[in-house]
């Protein structure tokens, strides 16, 4: 598939406010990634974030402008994990733009997670992608997946305790997580920290941006871990979402 393949390029101010521009390997596979989604989308509803703008602006650039030192850094090697992935991003642009990440998507509906796995294939990415099927309470949980990931991600899911439940337990030591949030407001940070006391975790540093074409602002949380996440963290399913902590 090529560049011309494109809904609609996108524009050369979005990758200049970036301060990052994609190889043309790298442009036809998010070129190649909008054609697949909205093939698939025919299928299962995965996002309604598709065409021009809404897909360039929606999906890559609000998935990479909190990656800009990252992506200074092609070459370092790093273990992501994107919670709650839906459609795939933030996990999809991480993986384009860092050609030495390895990225595990997870998501609890299978329908999902199947297409997620063949878009893998066509992207030529399965090598660095693994595709899960799974509530997050239960790989944070799993040894496999807890405590071995320098950046956990949740873009779209949840409150920000809830989030941060889901998080934390996945970071290695000196690992971040990732929340990224529309409006963001005191009390929004008020009660992510009462719910980081229990984590042992803390707010590393909260970062905003103007996304272009006046598509409104974005938040990024960054948090890390101050000691090890107690291990009853996260709870038994269900419970995160129902008795968020610190509420």
């Amino acid at each position: 598939m090529s560049i011309k393949d494109c809904f609609n390029k996108p524009s050369p101010a979005l990758w200049e406010k970036l301060l990052w521009h994609p190889s043309s390997t790298q442009l036809e596979q998010f070129c190649t990634l909008q054609n697949l989604l909205s093939h698939f989308n025919k299928e299962v509803n995965l996002t309604r974030l598709l065409n021009g703008e809404d897909y360039w602006i929606g999906h890559v650039f609000d998935s990479l402008w909190p990656m800009q030192t990252l992506l200074s850094e092609p070459q370092k090697v790093l273990n992501c994990i994107d919670v709650g992935t839906g459609c795939g991003f933030p996990g999809w642009a991480v993986a384009i733009a860092l050609p030495k990440a390895h990225i595990t998507l997870v998501d609890a509906t299978k329908k999902k997670t199947t297409i997620l796995q063949k878009i893998s294939v066509e992207l030529d990415l399965n090598s660095r992608i693994n595709i899960l099927t799974d509530r997050i309470e239960n790989t944070g949980q799993n040894m496999s997946y807890r405590g071995v990931f320098d950046l956990a991600m949740a873009r779209a899911v949840a409150d920000a305790p809830i989030a941060a439940e889901y998080l934390i337990p996945l970071l290695k030591q000196k690992g971040e997580a990732f929340l990224f949030r529309g409006k963001w407001s005191k009390i929004d940070e008020k009660n992510l920290n009462k719910a980081l006391f229990l984590l042992k975790a803390r707010i590393k540093t909260v970062e905003s941006v103007e996304l272009p074409a006046k598509r409104g602002k974005r938040h990024l949380i960054k948090l890390q871990a101050k000691f090890p996440c107690p291990e009853s963290y996260p709870r038994p399913i269900g419970i995160p979402e129902k008795k968020p902590l610190g509420i």
